[in-house]
């Protein structure tokens, strides 16, 4: 007579088990909790794992989109900094950015209430600022310590940031302006 143990399922249907399903395969967890609801089979859900993934979902979507934002505008102050720089393949560059963040807020209208929250607007700028630096090879004395535009009018299309403005070289010369 064998005394070997009876075959384990791998995934029960269990809110309890599912939580253990949860630690080894998430895509498998996840299509099984789509099953269940699906299924209207409520009490077999892993509740607390799916409110943490729905959380989790709604902050990737926030972050996917300071991503877009901080290259766009690492792109901008490449464009405003570097005139030289400008050419066909930056525009192009700076074109399709905008045209992939206005595609993420037309999937999410309500990510548009962060290009108006202050703190993440500082965090894109913190990041645009590194961007900048690293990928355009933008001085880190061209940088201004604020974000010189709005992160909405860095999203409009018609927006074209213009070279800053040259400052006089001492305190009461003016700037020379050629004739």
């Amino acid at each position: 007579m064998s005394t070997s143990a009876p075959a384990r399922q791998p995934w029960p249907a269990s809110g309890a088990g599912n939580r253990a399903d949860y630690e080894r395969d998430i895509f498998l967890w996840s299509q099984e909790q789509a099953r269940l609801l699906h299924l209207r089979r409520f009490a077999e859900l892993d509740i607390e794992h799916l409110a943490e993934e729905i959380e989790c979902m709604g902050k990737s979507e926030r972050r996917d989109l300071a991503g877009r934002m901080a290259r766009l505008t690492a792109h901008l102050l490449a464009w405003r900094c570097q005139p030289e720089s400008r050419n066909g393949g930056l525009r192009a560059t700076i074109c399709d950015a905008r045209k992939r963040i206005a595609l993420a807020l037309k999937e999410t209208p309500s990510l548009k209430a962060a290009l108006r929250d202050q703190d993440w607007q500082d965090g894109v700028w913190l990041d645009a600022r590194v961007h900048a630096r690293t990928e355009s090879g933008v001085r880190d004395d061209a940088l201004p310590d604020a974000c010189p535009w709005t992160m909405e009018k860095a999203a409009d299309p018609d927006f074209w940031p213009a070279a800053p403005k040259l400052q006089p070289f001492a305190v009461g010369l003016a700037a020379r302006r050629s004739e």
